[in-house]
C-alpha cells in the first residue's frame, strides 16, 4: 500500500497500467513488411544514422511507417529516439527545441522554400493520469501553474504537459492508434510492432490503443484524427474506437481554437477533403451549427440552403484534392477564401445597397468576415493577407481597359486570384468568357497585351451603339468606370479621355486680338 502511494506521488504508473500498456515487442523483417526503402526520405535516414552512431536508439515512427506499409510516399517523416531533446540538439548543426505540451526537436535541412524539417521526439513514459498535477484552466489561462511542470492535466483529464521520458515499449502505448505505433529502422530494415499495427494496416482498420473513451479524454483532437485517417486511408474505424466519438465530441470545445483550426486545415488537405467532410457528418461532428468547426458548419449549412453555392465550394475542394493527388502544393489560404467567399459576397451586397461604393464595401465585408469567422487565429498573418488579396482582386478582373490589366497581371498573388476567378466561372457564377480572356491575357507576350486591351475598349464602345441602333434610339456613350469602385492602383489610366479646355468668352465690346 505504501509503495503504491509513493509511486503515485512520483507519477509512476501502476503495475496494472504498465502491464496493459506494454504490449509485446515483435520485430518484422523486410521480407514480411515489404517496405520499399526507395520511398524513405534521405534526410530521415541521415537523422537515424547520426543518432545511432552516437549510441542512441532511433527509428522512423508513426504515420510515415503506416504510409510506407501501404505503399504511399509519406509527406512528412518523424523520428523517435531515447536521446533527450538536449542530446538531439547537440548532434545537429541546425536543430531547435520547440513546444511546451510536448518538447520536440526540429532538425532542419536546406534553406529557403526548399528546406525540410525532420521532427525528432524522445520516447515518453506511460503515466497514470491520477498522478498528474491538475490545473483548473487551460494552456492560456494557467500558464503560471504550468511553468516547470512535466505532467499536467486539466479538470477534464486533457493532457496539458507530457514530458516524462521512458522506454520505447511505453512510448508505443502512448500513441493513439495501432497503425501509428510502429517503428522502422531503415538501417536494419526492420519494423518494431507492439500492438498489431501491421495486421491492422493490412486489414485497413483504425483501432485505438487502450480504452478509447479514456484516450479521447486525454486528447480530444484524437476524435478529429481518426476521421482524417479514415478519409485519407480509406480505413474503417473499429467499432469500439468509433462508439464513444459522439459522446466525447463535446470535449473538443475545451481545445484551443488555434489548434482546432489547424486540425481542420489538415483535414481538408489530405487529398480527400470531400470524403473528410462526409466522414465528419457521418460521425455527427459537422453541420447544424455544432461549433467544433464553425467554418465547416457555415459551408455545410449554407450548401443545404443554396445548392449553387455548394457547387462552387465542392469544386474548390475537389480541385484541392486533385492537386494533392498530383503532388502539387496547396495553399490553405486559397481553400479558406473559397469556403468563405459567399459570406463575403453577402456582406458586400448589403453594404452596396446601403449606398457604399463597391470597392470600399468589399473591403468592409472582408474585415467583417475575418472578425466573425476567423478572429485572431490567423487573420493577421500571411494566410489572412493572401485571402484578402484573392478576394479584393475579384472586382479588378471586371476592368479590362486602361493600365489596370497590366498592373494586375504582375501582382504576386495574380495566379491565385485568377484560379479563384476560374472556379467562379466553372460554377456558373460569372461569364466563362471573362476567365478565358484573362487566361489568354496572362499568357500573351507583353507587347501583345496593349492590343488586347484596345480590342476590349472597342468592343465596349460598340456594344451600346449597336443596342441603341436596334431600338431606333440615339447612340449611347461608352460605359465609364466609377473611380470610387476601384482600388487606387487601378485609377490611373493612360486611356482616360482628355479634359477639354474651355475657351474664355470675351466680354461684350472688347477689342479684337491684335493680329
Amino acid at each position: 500500500m505504501i509503495k503504491k502511494f509513493i509511486d503515485k506521488l512520483l507519477g509512476k504508473p501502476s503495475a496494472t497500467t504498465v502491464k496493459a500498456a506494454k504490449g509485446k515487442r515483435v520485430e518484422v523483417e523486410a521480407a514480411e513488411h515489404g517496405i520499399d526503402l526507395g520511398l524513405v526520405d534521405d534526410n530521415a535516414i541521415r537523422v537515424v544514422k547520426t543518432l545511432a552512431d552516437a549510441g542512441f536508439e532511433a527509428y522512423i515512427v508513426g504515420g510515415a511507417v503506416r504510409d510506407l506499409l501501404v505503399g504511399l510516399r509519406p509527406k512528412d517523416f518523424d523520428v523517435a529516439t531515447n536521446a533527450t531533446p538536449e542530446q538531439v540538439k547537440g548532434l545537429f548543426r541546425r536543430a531547435f527545441i520547440i513546444g511546451r505540451r510536448f518538447r520536440i526537436v526540429h532538425v532542419v535541412f536546406g534553406r529557403g522554400r526548399d528546406h525540410e524539417v525532420i521532427e525528432v521526439s524522445t520516447f515518453r513514459a506511460v503515466m497514470d493520469a491520477s498522478a498528474a498535477e491538475q490545473v483548473t484552466g487551460n494552456e492560456k489561462t494557467s500558464k503560471g501553474e504550468l511553468a516547470g511542470k512535466t505532467h499536467v492535466v486539466d479538470a477534464a483529464g486533457r493532457v496539458l504537459r507530457d514530458n516524462v521520458w521512458g522506454p520505447q515499449i511505453e512510448d508505443a502505448a502512448r500513441r493513439d492508434f495501432t497503425v501509428n505505433a510502429m517503428y522502422y529502422d531503415p538501417q536494419r530494415q526492420i519494423v518494431v510492432d507492439y500492438h498489431g499495427g501491421i495486421k491492422d494496416a493490412k486489414k485497413k482498420v483504425l483501432r485505438m490503443i487502450g480504452d478509447p473513451a479514456t484516450r479521447y479524454r486525454e486528447d480530444p483532437v484524437r476524435i478529429v484524427r481518426v476521421v482524417r485517417f479514415a478519409a485519407k486511408l480509406g480505413f474503417a474505424i473499429e467499432p469500439k474506437t468509433r462508439a464513444p466519438i459522439r459522446e466525447m465530441a463535446s470535449l473538443l470545445q475545451s481545445v484551443p481554437a488555434s489548434r482546432t483550426f489547424d486540425e481542420m486545415i489538415k483535414l481538408l488537405q489530405t487529398g480527400h477533403a470531400l470524403a473528410s467532410i462526409e466522414e465528419l457528418k457521418k460521425q455527427g461532428l459537422a453541420g447544424g451549427g455544432l461549433g467544433f468547426f464553425p467554418i465547416l458548419d457555415l459551408v455545410i449549412d449554407t450548401g443545404v440552403k443554396y445548392p449553387e453555392r455548394a457547387k462552387f465550394v465542392n469544386a474548390a475542394l475537389a480541385d484541392t484534392d486533385r492537386r494533392v493527388g498530383e503532388g502539387k502544393p496547396v495553399a490553405p489560404s486559397f481553400m479558406l477564401a473559397c469556403m468563405l467567399w459567399h459570406d463575403v459576397q453577402d456582406g458586400w451586397t448589403r453594404l452596396k445597397k446601403r449606398g457604399e461604393a463597391s470597392f470600399p464595401a468589399l473591403q468592409q465585408a472582408v474585415d467583417a468576415v475575418f472578425n466573425s469567422r476567423i478572429g485572431d487565429i490567423s487573420g493577421g498573418g500571411k494566410l489572412g493577407a493572401d485571402m484578402r488579396d484573392i478576394w479584393l482582386m475579384q472586382p479588378r478582373f471586371d476592368r479590362r481597359v486602361g493600365n489596370g490589366p497590366l498592373t494586375l497581371v504582375e501582382q504576386p498573388r495574380f495566379r491565385a486570384g485568377f484560379d479563384f476567378l476560374r472556379l467562379r466561372a466553372d460554377s456558373g457564377e460569372i461569364d466563362p468568357a471573362l476567365a478565358t480572356w484573362w487566361e489568354d491575357f496572362s499568357q500573351a507576350d507583353p507587347e501583345d497585351r496593349p492590343h488586347m486591351i484596345q480590342e476590349v475598349r472597342k468592343t465596349e464602345r460598340r456594344a451600346p451603339r449597336a443596342a441603341g441602333a436596334s431600338a431606333g434610339a440615339a447612340p449611347s456613350p461608352a460605359p465609364q468606370d466609377d473611380e470610387d469602385d476601384l482600388p487606387p492602383s487601378d485609377r490611373d489610366s493612360t486611356d482616360a479621355p482628355r479634359k477639354r479646355r474651355r475657351r474664355r468668352r470675351k466680354p461684350a465690346g472688347a477689342a479684337p486680338d491684335a493680329g
